[in-house]
C-alpha cells in the first residue's frame, strides 16, 4: 500500500484532528500486527478525504438483558387460522361471515435446520438452532420455514433463509431465548469506515443482530487493562479511535456498555485501581502528611506577611503629622 501524499488534518472527534501521515503510520503498524487476518484494514481517498474501512472488534459488556427483535427486515410470517375455521374446511369474513370453502393449501411448520455459518460474537463460529417446542407467537424466517408438506426448499432458498438468520453467543429468536445478556467480553465484529460517529456504529451493531433496545441506551467505551474506561463521545469515530489506541487488544478492548451504568475512569485514577487496601491507605496517609505540610508552609508564610503589614501599618500611624 502507498502510504505517501499530501498531508492535511483529518478529523478523529469533536475539535480533534490528526495529520493524514500520522494517521497512515499507524494504519500500517495496525496491518503489520494483524497480517494475513482479516482485521486489516484498508484505506482510500475520496474527494480529498482519507477514508479507512475494515471490521472492527467490539466487546460485548452489559449487565443487564437485551432483547432480539421478533421480525427480520419487516418480513412475518401469517400464522394459520383458528382451529376451527382450520379444521372445518371453512373461510371466515371479515364479520364473521362464512365464505365459501376454498382449496388451502397443504401448509407445516417446520423448525429451522442448523445454520453452519451463523455468526456469533463470541468468535463467529458456527451457532445450531437447538430442537424447540411447537412455537406459540408469531414466528420469523429465522426460525422457521413455512412449505408445502413433501416440497423441498432449493439451494436458493436455503441461502436466503441463512441470510435472515441471526444470533448471539448461539440465541436465535424464539419465545425462550429473545431476551438474554450476552456473555461478558465476548466478542462480535462490525463492518465499518472512518466517517462513521459512535451512534452510527452503535444502530449497525444493534441492526446486525436485531437488537430491538434503542442505542440510546448504550455507549461505546475504551478499556485498557490498567482499570481505564474511556467514553467515546457522538463525534469520535470508533475505527479512528481504536487505530490510535493500537492493534493490540491485551492492551485496550473497545466495549458495548449501558450508557448509565458505566462510570469513565482516568488514566490517574486507573493506575491505583489494582492496589491493595493497605497499600493503598499508605498512599492516603503520605498524601495527607504532604498535604499537612503544605498547610503549615503557607500558614507561616502568610503570618509573616500579616505581621510584616500591621508594622508597617504602626509605623504609619505614629509618623509626623502633616503640617
Amino acid at each position: 500500500m502507498d502510504f505517501g501524499g499530501c498531508e492535511y488534518p483529518v478529523p478523529c472527534g469533536k475539535d480533534k484532528y490528526i495529520s493524514k501521515n500520522e494517521l497512515l503510520l499507524h494504519l500500517k503498524t495496525y496491518n503489520i500486527y494483524y497480517e494475513g487476518q482479516n482485521l486489516q484494514l484498508r484505506h482510500r481517498e475520496e474527494e480529498g478525504e482519507l477514508i479507512v474501512e475494515g471490521l472492527l472488534n467490539i466487546s460485548w459488556g452489559l449487565r443487564r438483558p437485551i432483547r432480539l427483535q421478533m421480525q427480520d427486515d419487516n418480513q412475518r410470517i401469517r400464522p394459520p387460522p383458528s382451529s376451527s375455521s382450520w379444521h372445518s374446511g371453512c373461510n371466515l369474513g371479515a364479520h364473521g361471515s362464512v365464505l365459501k370453502p376454498s382449496t388451502l393449501p397443504d401448509i407445516q411448520v417446520t423448525e429451522a435446520e442448523a445454520t453452519p455459518n451463523a455468526e456469533t460474537p463470541g468468535n463467529g463460529a458456527a451457532a445450531k438452532s437447538q430442537p424447540e417446542e411447537t412455537p406459540q407467537l408469531m414466528r420469523t424466517r429465522s426460525d422457521v420455514g413455512v412449505r408445502r408438506r413433501g416440497s423441498a426448499r432449493t439451494p436458493s432458498e436455503q441461502r436466503r433463509i441463512r441470510r435472515h438468520r441471526f444470533s448471539i453467543n448461539g440465541h436465535f429468536y424464539n419465545h425462550k431465548t429473545s431476551v438474554f445478556t450476552p456473555a461478558y467480553g465476548s466478542v462480535t465484529n462490525v463492518r465499518i469506515n472512518s466517517t462513521m460517529t459512535t451512534p452510527q456504529v452503535l444502530k449497525l451493531l444493534l441492526n446486525k443482530f436485531k437488537i430491538e433496545n434503542s442505542a440510546e441506551e448504550f455507549a461505546l467505551y475504551i478499556v485498557h487493562t490498567s482499570g481505564e474506561k474511556q467514553k467515546l463521545r457522538a463525534s469520535d469515530y470508533p475505527l479512528i479511535a481504536r487505530i490510535l489506541q493500537g492493534p493490540c487488544e491485551q492492551v485496550s478492548k473497545v466495549f458495548l456498555m449501558e450508557k448509565d451504568q458505566v462510570e469513565e475512569v482516568t488514566y490517574d485514577v486507573a493506575q491505583y485501581i489494582k492496589f491493595e487496601m493497605p497499600v493503598l491507605r499508605s498512599f492516603i496517609q503520605k498524601l495527607e502528611e504532604e498535604e499537612d505540610r503544605e498547610v503549615k508552609k503557607l500558614m507561616r508564610k502568610y503570618s509573616i506577611l500579616r505581621l510584616m503589614i500591621e508594622q508597617r501599618l504602626e509605623e504609619i500611624s505614629e509618623g509626623p503629622t502633616a503640617m
